[in-house]
């Protein structure tokens, strides 16, 4: 631990802001320029790519917050599996940070920062001798071949590291953290191209890329096949929109009460959806590198890894193509996105601070308490303890039941992407509501910090 304890001090990090808190303007400039330079990054091409054979993962890269063929390649995907693979050993009790202390949390999110480089490495490496981002075959078998593949492993090296500075600038200075915007950004651009785009695909020149113009031209010409796969599709987007948005809005209140002032008091919001959206992202950031690795280490193929994807149910029942085979292998995903979901919500509350001794410490150290009841923090320990697990385990179900139904309803982006998305953009303007309320009430800011 020393050693690492060395390491962590060496390796650069973002400085915190001095400040107690920034100005809502401050962060929400920061969060833009970020997103500004995410996309810049997008549209670099790695220097000396011939192959990309990335490009058939489309839908993986959107989960991964990724462009395949560009610079940032690798996406978050390093940032996830060091995340999944920490909290894989403190839950296990394999390796013990105390979370509850200032040490602790700064050991554990630099180990997750080293884990991070590590992966970085490690996943340009799979990526370009695997031959998923490969130099062109004309230079197969000279030395100027490994000499290119060097350089593409240096460029995704360098990619990753600026995605993982960036993740840190929006989590210190601007709003939310930088894995879910950067998994919204690329998702709602992908919603957008795929409802509206007016280009010819090269395969059908006839037919419209976006699913809008495709539908109004399919009516006309009478394709009534492919005109219900496209109204099924944008009817299942804002369905699940919708069902997004409502199970995100569902909270318990928790009646709280100030100690010097009788006769006024708060609720204390725990959101149904508790461990938010880190869950599910985390499982289909794992089942994305299973996939990957799987296609480019061992050769799967697509048909054999159906059951960590799921179908396209809707489709296959518009076209008559359901099969036993296809239902079993929804069924399991649907399986495994819930357990996983489950599995990474309790791991998720326990280490991000969200547990019940945490959150009783948070509520005691504001003067807050519970009416009716002893101050004492085991006490109300104790009673937020009875709605908090609940909600970890109702909330980290209903994501993940969530993420796997609409995965499977063949909506306009992925089905995962589109409900994180939802959910990263709620979270995100009640963020934005709450800084700017802090903002407007000064004197409300002051009364609520002593």
């Amino acid at each position: 631990m020393d050693f690492i304890d060395k390491l962590i001090n060496i390796f650069p990090e973002v400085k915190a802001p001095t400040q107690k808190r920034l100005p809502f303007k401050e962060k929400i400039k920061w969060t833009l320029i970020i997103l500004v330079v995410f996309f810049i990054l997008g549209m670099i091409p790695l220097f000396g790519l011939g192959q990309n054979a990335m490009a058939q993962f489309e839908y993986l890269s959107i989960i991964l917050g990724a462009k395949f063929g560009s610079i940032i390649s690798l996406g978050i995907g390093p940032i996830v599996t060091a995340s999944i693979v920490l909290q894989l050993l403190n839950g296990t009790g394999m390796v013990h940070f105390d979370l509850h202390t200032h040490e602790g949390k700064r050991r554990f999110q630099g180990i997750q920062k080293l884990l991070a480089l590590f992966f970085v490495l490690l996943e340009a490496a799979i990526y370009v001798f695997m031959g998923g981002l490969a130099p062109s075959q004309a230079f197969q078998g000279t030395p100027l071949y490994f000499q290119l593949q060097l350089l593409l492993i240096l460029q995704l090296f360098l990619g990753g590291i600026m995605i993982l500075f960036m993740d840190e600038i929006v989590s210190k200075w601007g709003l939310g953290s930088g894995i879910s915007l950067f998994i919204a950004a690329g998702v709602s651009q992908q919603i957008f191209v795929r409802a509206l785009s007016w280009v010819h695909p090269e395969q059908n020149p006839e037919a419209f890329a976006g699913a809008i113009p495709e539908l109004i031209r399919s009516l006309g010409t009478g394709e009534t096949i492919t005109a219900m796969i496209l109204l099924s599709s944008l009817v299942f987007t804002v369905l699940v929109f919708i069902m997004a948005v409502y199970v995100q809005a569902m909270k318990v209140e928790i009646p709280l009460g100030f100690g010097r002032i009788r006769g006024h008091g708060i609720r204390w919001p725990l959101n149904f959806m508790y461990p938010s959206n880190i869950p599910v992202i985390l499982v289909a950031a794992l089942l994305a590198n299973i996939q990957l690795f799987a296609r480019l280490v061992f050769k799967a193929s697509e048909s054999s890894l159906a059951w960590l994807n799921g179908h396209n149910i809707i489709r296959a029942l518009i076209t008559g193509s359901v099969t036993y085979t296809m239902a079993w292998q929804s069924a399991a995903y649907v399986l495994i996105m819930m357990g996983g979901a489950l599995l990474f919500g309790f791991f998720w509350v326990q280490s991000s601070g969200l547990d019940p001794a945490s959150q009783a410490e948070n509520i005691m150290s504001s003067g807050l308490h519970m009416p009716g009841f002893r101050r004492d923090k085991r006490v109300l320990e104790r009673l937020l303890a009875r709605y908090i697990w609940p909600l970890t385990i109702m909330g980290s179900l209903a994501v993940g039941f969530l993420a796997a139904f609409a995965d499977l309803t063949g909506s306009l982006s992925r089905g995962t992407g589109i409900l994180l998305t939802v959910m990263i953009i709620y979270r995100l303007y009640e963020e934005v509501a709450k800084e700017h309320m802090m903002d407007m009430n000064p004197m409300m800011r002051k009364f609520m910090q002593s």
